[in-house]
């Protein structure tokens, strides 16, 4: 599996809620402008406090297994045909003691733990499930202490499609506690507590497409801290997304992961991110990396980017750590998804390090040394190799080889800053649209301020219709360029019609 990089520029560094109204405004669009409507609460979906219970009974017709006999549930699935239902009894159900020993599932196969059910992989297994078997359902069990390698996964380890994870609780195990595959439903579950991953959407040599993530807990992921173990691999998140095509993501509660909440990377499209609540995780709420066609509503975001944000700041990072990022993402026309931009709206961000950021990497496109998607291209080019000289400075691959953020819509949105909250003097307060200097290869055809100014001005980037409380900021162009609301609206950046900013902390 590839390791990624985070993507920074050389200039920066290569739930119920009860809402507070908006009362008066110090600075508005016009004089007639209607402020936005306060977005709606997004109720919270506890589920490892609350695991609905599995079946106290065997269902008719199943398979019981006996935590009593090492490697029970193992050796009946081989001896069952496909499409059998095994129900576990109530204990800790083991595995046999080789590390590779796991169930290989048969297609249709349905394992479902009463309650008290657990297959543990003492820290002995690498692996729970695995095999290609499609259309496997794995209900109210508890999958715990297994030791999958790095960019690796303990529950459908080998990305078979079509797999449903119901009300299961995937916890404390190494690597990622899930993989997924094409199709797959991961519903009221509990992913806690994992070493790398609460899920690592990956398949090798194929895409994803037809996720479902709806109504699931993800809390406390990556605590081996890899960021740190590898500096900048961009390998870590509640969930990573990479060449997903066609997700929902609905109803979660992603908190307190340490890094990124979700983080979808590399040519992923269509995706609907709503009605989750995303809280306390020490990076970015959300990241959308060189993918494409989005929907982001309805989500309630606060007190994201705390660490993550706060360390930058003091490294004196002037780059604006956003707490929902979009890196080299947009609406693309040409590529099939149920919307053509990224849409942004409707939702809360309070007392987040900062709000949302818009950046292209100038020099990050298809054969450059900058492309840290190493050997990835843009969905818009099947042959990489055109993207080279001098080709490359012509229509259509001027356009073409570069991930492009265009045509993003960030409208009708409440964001909330209360500086003695969040415990910050600067830094922690910008909205930004920018990028980079482009400077290398010598033979890119996006050096200069080109790239900049085609974010800033030419790409249909819009906010519009907001609700700004606290003493916001606002970057346009290059980090240099840190203006207030009047400049933000004014030509010729002119963002935010229709938004109004009370400006004094916290509302």
């Amino acid at each position: 599996m590839r390791i990624k990089r985070r993507h920074w520029a050389s200039v920066a560094a290569p739930a119920a809620l009860a809402l507070l109204a908006v009362t008066g405004c110090d600075s508005t669009s016009d004089a007639g402008a209607k402020p936005a409507a306060t977005p709606s609460p997004t109720p919270v979906a506890r589920v490892c406090a609350q695991p609905a219970a599995g079946p106290a009974k065997a269902p008719a017709g199943a398979v019981t297994v006996d935590p009593e006999v090492v490697g029970d549930l193992a050796a009946k699935t081989r001896s069952n045909p496909p499409n059998t239902t095994f129900w576990l009894r109530p204990g800790k159900h083991r595995l046999d003691p080789d590390r590779y020993a796991q169930v290989i599932p048969k297609e249709g196969n349905r394992y479902l733990g009463a309650p008290g059910a657990v297959l543990d992989g003492r820290k002995k297994n690498q692996y729970a499930f695995g095999g290609s078997a499609r259309h496997v359902t794995i209900g109210h069990l508890t999958v715990q202490r297994f030791v999958a390698p790095p960019d690796e996964g303990v529950v459908n380890h080998d990305s078979a499609d079509g797999w449903v994870i119901e009300h299961a609780t995937i916890q404390d195990n190494s690597g990622a506690g899930l993989m997924a595959g094409a199709h797959q439903q991961v519903r009221a579950s509990c992913l806690r507590g994992n070493g790398q991953y609460g899920m690592n959407a990956y398949k090798g040599g194929g895409r994803i497409s037809g996720l479902v993530v709806e109504g699931n807990e993800i809390v406390g992921n990556n605590t081996d801290d890899w960021e740190r173990r590898r500096e900048g691999c961009g390998c870590t998140g509640g969930i990573k997304f990479w060449a997903v095509d066609g997700a929902d993501v609905r109803g979660n509660w992603v908190h307190d992961n340490r890094g990124t909440g979700l983080w979808a990377d590399t040519n992923n499209n269509d995706f609907r991110i709503e009605n989750n609540v995303l809280e306390d995780n020490d990076g970015a709420a959300l990241i959308y990396e060189t993918s494409y066609n989005a929907v982001i509503r309805g989500n309630t975001i606060r007190r994201n980017n705390w660490v993550e944000g706060r360390r930058q700041a003091e490294r004196g990072d002037n780059f604006p750590f956003a707490t929902v990022y979009l890196s080299e993402s947009g609406g693309e026309p040409r590529i099939k998804a149920r919307t053509d931009k990224i849409e942004i709206y409707r939702n809360v961000l309070e007392n987040n390090w900062s709000g949302i950021t818009l950046w292209e990497n100038a020099d990050r496109f298809c054969n450059s040394p900058a492309n840290t998607s190493s050997g990835d291209c843009t969905l818009l080019v099947k042959d990489t190799d055109r993207c080279a000289e001098p080709a490359i400075a012509k229509a259509p691959l001027y356009a073409d080889c570069r991930w492009k953020t265009q045509r993003v819509d960030i409208h009708d949105n409440r964001f909330v800053l209360d500086k003695s909250v969040v415990k910050c003097a600067a830094k922690c307060d910008r909205m930004a649209v920018l990028a980079n200097y482009g400077t290398y290869p010598d033979w890119s055809p996006y050096q200069g301020e080109r790239v900049s100014e085609a974010i800033t001005r030419k790409q249909h980037n819009r906010w519009h219709d907001n609700v700004y409380v606290g003493p916001w900021t606002f970057v346009a162009h290059d980090p240099s360029q840190v203006l207030d609301f009047g400049r933000w609206q004014a030509t010729p950046y002119r963002q935010d019609a229709g938004s109004t900013l009370r400006a004094r902390d916290g509302g």
